[in-house]
């Protein structure tokens, strides 16, 4: 499992990586997580809501296209149901029924860039080289 080391630390934002999540099921999963309304074009390619949770907003930006056939879905604050990006990427995965990927813990100098954690929609995960995993 990864950040082992941190597991108690929140992390300001969380950013997971979806693998061909239809926009509907992804409305619906962010309406009843958030309570945000439907996302909305925001630009080319990219699409934006605002959910709430405890009285405090938390900002929602999808990038389709954003890696490797991967849509990045970024929760701009704190706020979120979720302590690290593993626990979104757990959850989505499940709701959404596709391939999700996220870092394996907040990035530090000397740290591979390359190296994900990817979960799948039966709940398989671990570790996985991206792009040159190859799936």
């Amino acid at each position: 499992m990864p950040d082992q080391h941190h597991s108690d630390t929140r992390y300001p934002d969380i950013e997971i990586y979806l693998r061909q999540a239809p926009l509907d099921t992804l409305n619906a999963w962010l309406g009843e997580t958030l309570d945000a309304a439907p996302l909305r074009a925001a630009g080319r390619n990219k699409w934006q809501t605002r959910g709430h949770r405890g009285g405090h907003s938390v900002p929602v930006l999808l990038v389709e296209k954003a890696a490797d056939g991967f849509a990045s879905l970024w929760f701009d604050s704190d706020h979120t149901p979720w302590q690290r990006d593993t626990d979104c990427a757990r959850e989505a995965a499940g709701r959404l029924g596709c391939e999700v990927r996220c870092s394996l813990g907040g990035w530090q100098p000397g740290d591979d860039p390359d190296r994900f954690w990817r979960v799948l929609p039966d709940g398989s995960e671990g570790v996985i080289d991206w792009p040159d995993s190859g799936q």
